[in-house]
């Protein structure tokens, strides 16, 4: 425990921990004991003394008499903030004291260090309002963690924290991680990306999450974890039953990393979303994780670009893909892949009739006529595929075929039924809620016949209403221009009768 956040906690009158409490105990013992030794005070000073008790004896404003607790209600917000400060000597930022009482508050970039962070983390105990801290780049350091620790174990609100690139190292890992190991705080995402975290920390991590039940999404993303944390991390998979979203990017897990995160992926039945990019994992571990993706009934969202994959890693995926029935998106982006890499791919969605995949995003890969004759077939089944590649071979020279603006299309078939767009999103958004899963409206536009639309057309027109890309397709803003439109067609109506 850090010692001088215990001391600030103390000098006002914050309420202790029982680690706290053993110490401060020990501490006064002492002090009696030395105070015993001292010669008795002069007679007067007694007298004085009690006359002082006679005074104040039956006073609503003894402070000694006062719970602890109740005194320290008394101190909240943004004065129990200014006084941290003061004992912290830091400069108070005023930004954080105008949204002390907010949900959300964003401190990232700030320059605040081990002390400012202290003073904040001293403030942040008793509130009950933010959710959400933003405290990226700030250098707070193994000691500016230590103190965020002791605060999420005492408050009860915090549930989002981003501590990326804080330079935490192995101390800040130890720190952080005991608080999950202790399931204290209400955390259910956090972001420690750029933390130096190596293999020494990696053991740390993968005990505590094995039996954190709280934590859903985590970023541990541009750490260096290596091959050796990547293995103790795919234990940890094995065994943890919450976390949905974990990104592990830029961390050098190499082969023997990825390996280790597949094996502990076959068992696993909670994580939905992994990134795995700018690891060099290469062929081996895109077998390690198509045999996983064989067994896996959970993921639907992974991330593999730029990790040194070729044709023959993406056939050997292709054995997982060929059988499982969750994935929806696969990103293979900036590996060495050419056409016969990408053919593969799309031909073991469509043997697959289980198979549930959204989007293949080989954007790099240059394809040709034959690959292009090979997807339109592929979408004539499953025209919610999406599989985004990087130009076809030969046509550069020639002259693009062109397709008429769908949005156009759809205007033109509207005005000529008098109808709106509104009732046209309607009519496909069949739980009314307003937004359209993109696989959902693809697949409407492509077996609907009234205005007829080619998978690049689609492709286009889905672009377009989900520019960036959510995952699905909003029309929500439409509502407003059907009202008016209400409105206006009413009082052209009363207008109307009116008229003599």
């Amino acid at each position: 425990m850090d010692s001088s956040f215990t001391e600030e906690k103390k000098q006002m009158n914050l309420p202790l921990t029982g680690g706290d409490m053993e110490n401060e105990s020990e501490k006064d013992t002492d002090q009696n004991a030395e105070t015993a030794e001292i010669s008795e005070p002069p007679e007067h000073v007694l007298q004085a003394d009690a006359s002082a008790e006679k005074a104040t004896k039956g006073s609503d404003t003894d402070l000694e008499a006062e719970d602890p607790e109740k005194a320290f209600r008394s101190i909240r917000g943004a004065e129990l903030y200014l006084e941290a400060c003061r004992l912290v000597e830091v400069v108070p930022v005023s930004y954080f004291i105008q949204n002390l009482d907010k949900p959300y508050i964003n401190l990232n970039h700030h320059g605040l260090g081990p002390k400012g962070v202290k003073a904040i983390a001293i403030a942040l105990v008793s509130n009950t309002t933010t959710t959400h801290l933003e405290l990226e780049d700030n250098c707070i350091l193994a000691e500016g963690a230590i103190c965020l620790a002791e605060m999420l174990r005492e408050n009860s609100s915090l549930q989002v924290l981003n501590i990326s690139n804080n330079h935490l190292d192995t101390p800040g890992a130890e720190a952080i991680t005991s608080l999950l190991l202790d399931n204290v705080s209400c955390l259910h995402t956090l972001q420690l990306s750029g933390n130096n975290f190596g293999e020494e920390a990696a053991p740390y991590f993968a005990e505590a999450l094995m039996s954190n039940y709280q934590v859903k999404k985590l970023d541990l993303s541009h750490n260096e974890f290596h091959e050796k944390g990547g293995q103790l991390l795919g234990q940890m998979l094995a065994s943890n039953t919450k976390l949905e979203i974990l990104d592990l990017s830029w961390n050098h897990l190499k082969r023997k990393g990825a390996v280790g995160l597949s094996v502990g992926l076959r068992v696993n039945d909670a994580l939905k979303i992994l990134n795995l990019s700018w690891n060099g994992i290469g062929n081996e571990g895109a077998l390690a994780l198509g045999e996983a993706l064989k067994v896996n009934n959970v993921l639907v969202h992974l991330d593999i670009s730029n990790n040194q994959i070729n044709n023959e890693g993406a056939k050997r995926l292709c054995r997982g893909l060929g059988v499982n029935g969750n994935l929806k998106i696969l990103k293979m982006v900036n590996n060495p892949l050419t056409v016969e890499g990408a053919t593969a791919l799309v031909m073991s969605v469509r043997k697959n009739a289980k198979s549930m995949m959204e989007e293949i995003n080989i954007s790099n890969v240059l394809v040709n006529e034959n690959f292009i004759k090979l997807l339109d077939g592929v979408y004539r089944m499953r025209p919610e595929l999406d599989v985004i590649y990087d130009e076809v071979e030969g046509c550069i020279s020639k002259i693009p075929k062109q397709h008429p603006n769908p949005m156009k299309l759809i205007q033109n078939y509207l005005k000529a039924h008098n109808l709106q767009l509104w009732d046209f999103f309607r009519e496909i958004d069949k739980d009314g809620n307003m937004k359209i899963p993109v696989a959902t409206f693809r697949r409407a536009m492509m077996q609907q016949s009234r205005i007829p639309l080619d998978r690049v057309q689609i492709g286009e027109l889905v672009h377009n209403l989900d520019r960036n890309r959510t995952g699905f397709v909003d029309y929500s803003h439409l509502k407003e221009q059907k009202t008016a439109q209400k409105l206006e067609e009413g009082e052209t109506e009363e207008e109307n009768k009116e008229e003599p």
